[in-house]
């Protein structure tokens, strides 16, 4: 099942957190992995190492801002020189404050959006470039149970680009389609990150998982749902949001 050997993916934000847990497990299924990093070289290193020891996967790191243009562009540049091949790209990378609309500025918004949204728009039509050239692709972004329901506490700054990112999908999925390109969305529910106990505190990640029937998820549980995205077995699938949410939200 979700076999992805021979297959190339691009992880965004994949040096902790979801996204390290999304490269693993692509690398699991057997694809080599590009982990993309902005702040901690160390951390995407140890990453990339793990893949290359513990599945026999090819990997190396790159580092860009994927909320700017220049630097996307860049990092694409390098993907192409190093990489025969992009099969996947899962658009992972993204943070929140924990603010509610008296305490967001303009700055906090923009900064929410820029790292959310627009870099989802930004590494999807570079990926595009290049998937469409092979009449192949399969492009993932990472959403949340926010996009359904709305944060209960503020960020929603957050909120609002998990939303738009399910509206993005969708409407990216019926140009992909001719080219042979799925375009398809995962919407963790309450996952155990640094980004969630960071937000939360302990007392509140406490909190959240008393609403969870299956308690709080782990970030392999979002990159097998990930990785049965970007195969064959999903080949017959685009445009749809994925919930991996331990039943809090069914719908």
């Amino acid at each position: 099942m979700s076999d992805l050997t021979g297959k190339t993916a691009l992880v965004t934000g994949a040096s902790r957190g979801l996204g390290k847990g999304i490269a693993l497990a692509l690398a699991e299924k057997g694809a080599d992995v590009i982990v993309n990093y902005f702040n901690d070289p160390a951390e995407a290193d140890a990453v990339s190492n793990e893949i290359k020891s513990r599945f026999g996967r090819k990997s190396y790191t790159v580092k860009a801002d994927v909320s700017s243009a220049d630097e996307v562009s860049a990092m694409f540049e390098e993907i192409s020189e190093k990489s025969s091949r992009l099969d996947i790209l899962v658009n992972n990378a993204g943070t929140s404050r924990a603010q509610n609309i008296f305490e967001t500025s303009e700055a906090d918004w923009d900064f929410i959006l820029n790292t959310n949204l627009k870099s989802v728009f930004l590494c999807s039509k570079e990926a595009m470039e290049i998937m469409k050239k092979q009449n192949y692709g399969r492009i993932i972004s990472i959403s949340s149970v926010v996009a359904h329901r709305g944060a209960i506490h503020g960020h929603v700054h957050y909120a609002a680009t998990k939303s738009g990112i399910l509206g993005f999908t969708r409407t990216l999925a019926r140009t992909a389609a001719p080219f042979g390109i799925t375009v398809n969305s995962v919407a963790p529910g309450i996952i155990e990150t640094e980004l969630l106990e960071k937000t939360h505190g302990a007392e509140g990640v406490k909190k959240l998982a008393s609403d969870v029937p299956l308690g709080l998820g782990k970030p392999r549980d979002i990159g097998m749902a990930t990785a049965f995205l970007a195969s064959e077995d999903a080949h017959y699938i685009t445009g749809i949001t994925l919930d991996v949410n331990g039943g809090m939200f069914p719908h």
